[in-house]
């Protein structure tokens, strides 16, 4: 695989599925390199695999579709090319955000139903497929496009009034400022008569209706320390708007909610808020439900042994059970929760990763990525659909190393084609807590194709192991996590075919946070470093970083832990071998001052440096950055390898 065949790549999201069964719908995105941008279309897929999926629209950006309870609907979002991609470079009303439309299955056009200046979020139907209820942001007056010079003229982000802050989670990478555009609840007709049910300061998440269409549940922050902390609540409230009320305690930290099918309860992930309501980290995402009418939380799902993937994972009430999507050892399964607890059962298993799914009755319809392909939708064992046709990868090999204390590390190796020894690249996660898995990873394809060995896993402080594999890198991350990645290079090492004299490491977030640690702690085994979008101050990350407040202290602060001893920084003296640094201007959870305190360093005594700044990106550059960045990045990637190992 080269960098420029990323534009062979179709991703399918998440279906939904009618309620008798017989179709699914998902939305499929690719790279569009003309635009250098994404675009994402709806398909249309029989679940008993009769017809070949067929493009249901034709939209810029489709996406998040949902059948109606009656099969009758589609909603789903629509997004316009940005401003100038138009005839005569005219700009429409909020162009580029999206905007909810619903399609007749049974033929026509789709009709948009909102015109919401920062667009609306995943819908939700009601259970008698009258009306959707979504979440939408909703800038302050004046801000994001609001505002009007006395001309008439839209006030741009520069002439808006200064921003008075007073919360710590106040902004968050990929999206900006939070505070001055909080997250409202909103109940749709089809006719689009439209229907705000909240306000204030608070954010409320993505709402879901109660199976006799008369409360609403959703995700906020009721109080009073909110934004001061990582705390949220699952709330209802009338479908037709009135008070809000939390059925949870304020101790954890919230992700999804969905009803159970009897209306009873609200089923919800969440992990631990921890002490303070600032230590929710490297906790597993678990799996619970709370009763509507009152009472404690019950855990239905051990809290060491499964986690909610991330990210895409997903939930889902059926009348057998809870469908959960968990991270295990590389892999993402499909899990049936019983109600009352104890062991799931595994309904999709093996080495593959279920990316999103949708139930109706007995039938389940999955999104289903593995080692070959980028992901195709599934009724049962059957595949309906070849959005990876042509593509062509490398086998992924597993591995397993032990560390000095017999402490096992799981992996895997990409190898070129031809016989060795190939160069070798170590490859680091993110996170620390997240997980590399059994799936096409244009990463290791990339490498492996331009002739590098790709070593890759899951060292301590990765997720997918049980909480306790998680949870031991803290207070002491550098060292603990490079005892284990050595291991693993270890062992890929032991087979004659890689080049144990030629080897790079390379990493972003957490990965180069631990790639610099390597050049600096263990430089003699490697030739060459690439550290991205890193970590490397702790002490100015916790005040710079969006998340950094909090997750300094909870990750390297624990157990006694010291911000120096554990910055990467701190022993930029050691570090000789040839560093190449890149990062993104507009990355707010490693804020770039983390890549120029390191760049300004390693000048300063000789080290080989070079710094590779991506202006317009966040920290998500290589997962969803331009395309034209993505190929850049690559490219610079190679060749500095090229260069130097």
């Amino acid at each position: 695989m080269k960098p420029i065949d990323l534009s062979q790549m179709r991703l399918p999201g998440a279906p939904t599925v009618s309620p008798d069964g017989t179709i699914a719908v998902v939305a499929v995105t690719r790279l569009e390199f003309a635009a250098d941008s994404y675009t994402s279309q709806l398909w249309l897929v029989r679940t008993d695999g009769s017809a070949a999926p067929v493009q249901l629209t034709h939209g810029w950006h489709d996406s998040a579709p949902r059948i109606s309870p009656d099969g009758r609907w589609l909603a789903f979002l629509r997004a316009t090319k940005a401003a100038g991609s138009r005839a005569g470079g005219a700009k429409a009303e909020h162009d580029g955000a999206p905007q909810l439309c619903v399609l007749p299955l049974g033929g026509g056009e789709p009709r948009r139903l909102t015109d919401l200046p920062l667009g609306a979020g995943t819908p939700a139907w009601a259970p008698d497929s009258s009306r959707l209820a979504f979440s939408a942001r909703v800038p302050q007056d004046g801000r994001y496009g609001t505002g009007k010079t006395e001309d008439g003229e839209t006030i741009g982000p520069d002439g808006e009034p200064p921003r008075r802050i007073t919360r710590y989670f106040y902004r968050v990478d990929g999206l900006g400022f939070l505070l001055d555009r909080p997250a409202h609840l909103y109940v749709t007709d089809l006719d689009g008569t439209l229907t705000r049910l909240t306000d204030g300061e608070r954010s409320h998440g993505d709402p879901e209706w109660s199976p006799d269409g008369q409360t609403l549940a959703f995700v906020s922050e009721r109080h009073d320390t909110w934004g001061d902390d990582f705390a949220s609540d699952v709330c209802v409230m009338p479908a037709g708007g009135g008070e809000v009320r939390a059925l949870t305690d304020t101790t954890y930290s919230m992700g999804l909610c969905r009803w159970a099918p009897d209306g009873r309860s609200v089923l919800f992930t969440a992990n631990l808020a921890g002490e303070g309501r600032v230590d929710p980290i490297m906790r597993n995402e678990s799996l619970w439900s709370v009763p509507i009418e009152g009472g404690p939380a019950r855990q239905l799902l051990d809290p060491e042994a499964y986690t909610l993937a991330a990210p895409g994972g997903d939930v889902a009430g059926t009348e057998r059970g809870v469908l959960f999507t968990n991270e295990h050892r590389g892999a993402v399964q499909l899990l049936r929760v019983p109600y009352d607890g104890g062991t799931p059962e595994i309904l999709i298993d093996g080495e593959r990763q279920v990316a999103g799914f949708a139930a109706a009755g007995d039938t389940i319809v999955a999104t289903i990525a593995g080692p070959a392909d980028w992901g195709e939708v599934y009724a049962g064992d059957v595949k309906l659909t070849d959005f990876s046709a042509g593509v062509t990868a490398l086998p992924q090999v597993e591995v397993t190393g032990a560390a000095p204390d017999g402490y096992p590390v799981h992996g895997w190796v990409v190898k070129p084609a031809g016989d060795g020894p190939h160069p070798v690249l170590l490859m680091i996660h993110g996170g620390p807590f997240a997980q590399y898995g059994w799936r096409l990873f244009d990463e290791a394809q990339v490498y492996a194709g331009a002739g590098y060995a790709v070593v890759y896993g899951n060292p301590r402080g990765s997720s997918g192991y049980g909480e306790a594999h998680g949870r031991a890198v803290r207070g002491n991350v550098g060292e603990v996590s490079a005892v284990d990645l050595l291991a693993l290079l270890d062992a890929a090492l032991a087979d004659g075919d890689l080049d144990a004299g030629r080897v790079g490491v390379l990493g972003g977030s957490h990965g180069g946070f631990m790639t610099t640690w390597l050049a600096a702690m263990h430089g003699d085994r490697f030739k060459a470093a690439i550290s991205e979008r890193a970590v490397n101050a702790i002490d100015s990350f916790q005040g710079s970083s969006d998340i950094g407040w909090l997750f300094a202290d909870s990750l390297y602060g624990a157990d006694g832990g010291s911000f120096e001893q554990q910055s990467p920084l701190t022993y930029a003296d050691k570090i000789d071998i040839p560093m190449l640094i890149i990062h993104s201007e507009h990355d707010w959870r490693c804020p770039v001052e983390q890549a120029q305190r390191l760049f300004v360093a390693l000048k300063r005594r000789g080290t080989p440096v070079e710094l590779l700044l991506f202006p317009g990106e966040g920290h998500e550059l290589s997962r969803s950055g331009r395309p034209s960045h993505r190929v850049a990045r690559f490219d610079a990637i190679l060749e500095w390898f090229g260069r130097h190992v």
